[in-house]
Formats: structure tokens, C-alpha cells, sequence
């Protein structure tokens, strides 16, 4: 039976922003698995029902059901252990946790301070209530405060970036040689702010912007052809 993954979507179907969602995605095109993305969007958590919860990622594969980008990755690598590993082995995969811990705490803040108004101006009018309602509550603000000096927050973020910039000054990928999971946590965050926003966050010349142009060629273009804005 044919994979499914639920996929967040903006107004327009083919927008697809969740950083959660792009790590998956990405996994399941290492893996070399075909699956089906179906455009969800915040207000339809009835139909993730199986999973138990309401946020997406959701994978379905044949009559099992996994929630949560960690979940979901591990099971690809071991259900599909046949395929292109994920994580190299146990080791990789405790230091791959260790990223996505980093990538959820550090990456996604700086992203949001920058793109979060953005993300208001893409989705559907319908989501936009709950978005806005459920930022402010976690920011303290408004999502306009809370992007108003992201002209100087984006220079905060770029030097919070220092460890990965120094990592891929010396190889290709986080993953040495190649990507593995390890990149596409990392990637899911800057696909979050390509496909709603037209906001600069990195240098061209910053050894993390030719990784991240690596990552949105891999896979025959899979995230660089998908919807979004060419920053």
C-alpha cells in the first residue's frame, strides 16, 4: 500500500512550509519511497484523527499510523532498513536527536522572529484566526512586534549559526559526504522560510547558503521545485 504523509499547506495547496513535514519528505526521498503528500491545513485536525493528535507530520504507511517527525524518521529506518540508512547507525541517529533538540530550540526561533508575519500573509483566510491568536498567546505580542527589527535580528541569527557554518566549511554536509537526517532537520527550518516568505536570512556567500542550495537540488529538486520564493 502506497505512503501517505499529511503535508501542511498554505491558501494555495502547493505551499508547503512545515519544517516537520520537509524533514520527512526529505527522509522519504532518501529512503527512496514514494509517497503521496496530502495539503492539510490547521483547521482540518479531524482528519489526522487516527494519530491520535492534531499536528502534522502524519505518515500513513499500509495500516500503521506514526505522528512526529522523530517517530515517523525512526520508523522509516526500521521498517525500511533495506533502504539508504537515515542515520548510519545508533550513533548517528543519538546525535541526529541531538540536532533536531538544537534545530527545534535555537534554528526555529530565529527563523520565526524573521518570517512568522509571512507565514500570516500565506495561509488561508480561515486558518488566519487561529494562527495569529495562538503566536501572540506564545510570543507575547504581536506577530507585527514580534518581526518588527528582524533587519537586526536576522544578523543575531546568522551568528547563531556558527557551529553548523564552521561544519560545513570543512564538508559538504552535516552528514559528511552526503545528507542524512541530520541535514534535513536542520534544511526543514530554512524550507520553512523559503516557501512563505521573501526575507533574506543568509548570505550568499555563507557556506550554510551553498549547503542549503545543495539540499534544494538533491532529489531531482524536490524542495527547490516546490513553491516558494528563490532567496
Amino acid at each position: 500500500m502506497a505512503l501517505r504523509l499529511y503535508d501542511l499547506a498554505g491558501a494555495d495547496p502547493d505551499r508547503r512550509f512545515s519544517p516537520f513535514c520537509w524533514r520527512i519528505r526529505m527522509a522519504l526521498a532518501h529512503k527512496g519511497l514514494a509517497v503521496e503528500t496530502l495539503p492539510w491545513r490547521f483547521g482540518e485536525k479531524a482528519r489526522l484523527a487516527a494519530s491520535g493528535q492534531g499536528l502534522v507530520p502524519v505518515l500513513e504507511d499500509g495500516a500503521t499510523v506514526v505522528s512526529d517527525s522523530w517517530a515517523i524518521a525512526c520508523h522509516l529506518e526500521d521498517q525500511y532498513p533495506d533502504r539508504p540508512s537515515l542515520f548510519g547507525g545508533p550513533g548517528g541517529r543519538a546525535m541526529a536527536r541531538f540536532i533536531a533538540a538544537w534545530t527545534d530550540s535555537v534554528v526555529h526561533l530565529g527563523v520565526a522572529r524573521c518570517v512568522v508575519k509571512d507565514i500570516w500573509d500565506v495561509i488561508a483566510p480561515a486558518d488566519q484566526p487561529y494562527f495569529r491568536d495562538s503566536r501572540e498567546k506564545r510570543f507575547g505580542m504581536t506577530l507585527e512586534q514580534f518581526v518588527a527589527n528582524r533587519d537586526a535580528t536576522v544578523l543575531e541569527f546568522r551568528a547563531s549559526l556558527g557551529p553548523l557554518r564552521f561544519t560545513l566549511g570543512k564538508q559538504p554536509f552535516l552528514g559528511g559526504d552526503s545528507p542524512n537526517y541530520a541535514d534535513y532537520t536542520v534544511f526543514g527550518a530554512f524550507m520553512w522560510a523559503r516557501n512563505v516568505s521573501a526575507f533574506r536570512l543568509l548570505e550568499a556567500e555563507d557556506p550554510v547558503h551553498a549547503w542549503r542550495a545543495r539540499l534544494l537540488a538533491a532529489f531531482d529538486g524536490l524542495a527547490g521545485g516546490s513553491l516558494g520564493y528563490e532567496v
